[in-house]
């Protein structure tokens, strides 16, 4: 498994940490052991940039998913094939301003995102009410579960959902 995490946002971000979620979430969703991501944490600037041209947006959002090889949580009993995932975009200084209104601060946020981030990359989306409350659930589970097996206290962080709810690329 390959997971590379990069920083080139202006904000103090453990690499290490978002990481090691990372490849819990592929273990837990049950992808190929050589499945290929990529985490790359930008300012508020390049974040906009790709935000106006991706999506069409103004300003600056949260996290953008950009998926390759269109790969899909494995089943049990299954093996998935091997492939690159694609690319997660997170933007700390917005992470920074909504984990802040949130009561929970930047790493709990940064860690919503990144799961958000994931799940878009496997499919998922919250387009309708159903596949939100499929992703949100799957979500909240994750989270819970990674904070659990790092004996951390669960936070709440699913009180309101991420300001950059779509995803960038193609949807299957």
């Amino acid at each position: 498994m390959s997971v590379e995490v990069t920083n080139e946002s202006p904000v103090g971000v453990d690499v290490e940490r978002v990481g090691e979620l990372c490849t819990f979430v592929i273990k837990a969703m049950r992808l190929h052991p050589q499945t290929e991501l990529a985490v790359l944490l930008v300012d508020a600037a390049a974040m906009t940039a790709l935000h106006v041209r991706f999506m069409d947006e103004p300003g600056p959002t949260d996290v953008l998913s950009f998926p390759m090889d269109e790969l899909r949580p494995g089943k049990a009993g299954e093996e998935s094939p091997a492939g690159l995932l694609g690319d997660i975009v997170l933007c700390p200084e917005v992470a920074q301003t909504q984990g802040d209104a949130a009561g929970h601060g930047l790493l709990p946020e940064l860690e919503l995102l990144t799961v958000h981030g994931l799940l878009h990359l496997l499919g998922y989306d919250h387009a309708d009410e159903p596949d939100r409350r499929e992703m949100f659930a799957l979500q909240k589970r994750l989270l819970t579960d990674w904070r659990t097996a790092k004996s951390e206290p669960v936070a709440d962080t699913m009180a309101a959902a991420p300001a950059g709810q779509a995803a960038a690329g193609p949807r299957s």
